[in-house]
């Protein structure tokens, strides 16, 4: 079973390979699932992605800020049954604010930066995810790393 360290090397590693995430998001019980483009801090503890405010992902996480995102490696061949990865970051969305814009984009942009013209739209919120833990999971187990 491998140490905090080991797993912390190991969503870092994933995250520099995968650009997109899926978030998972829900209102009034129904679950919904979206593709975005992600970035995560040094630390691991915020995940920033982007949307348009005028968009129902939006508005499901101004309702309710609960969030998943999905980052995995799989590349739909009979090996993935062994070897893919998936790492699910559970936490809280919020959108970032006048005085933690500026650094949340740059971080966003160094990652993305063909969306430079999407992200700095003035409909264009830039949100980020506080992860309170995440579970890493091969096709047989499960290890879990709490941040909070």
């Amino acid at each position: 079973m491998p140490g905090e360290r080991d797993l912390r090397e190991s969503i870092g590693r994933l995250f520099a390979r995968q650009r997109l995430a899926v978030l998972s998001t829900q209102a009034t019980g129904q679950p919904h699932g979206n593709l975005v483009a992600f970035a995560s801090t040094d630390d691991l503890a915020l995940l920033l992605f982007a949307t348009r405010r005028d968009t129902a992902k939006y508005r499901r996480l101004r309702a309710e800020p609960r969030a998943a995102l999905l980052v995995d490696d799989r590349s739909n061949r009979e090996a993935d049954f062994q070897e893919a990865v998936a790492v699910t970051a559970l936490g809280t969305a919020r959108d970032a604010e006048a005085s933690e814009r500026a650094r949340f984009l740059d971080l966003y942009l160094a990652r993305h930066p063909s969306l430079f013209g999407f992200a700095t739209a003035p409909d264009c919120a830039l949100l980020w995810v506080e992860v309170e833990r995440y579970l890493v999971s091969g096709f047989r187990e499960v290890e879990e790393l709490r941040l909070r």
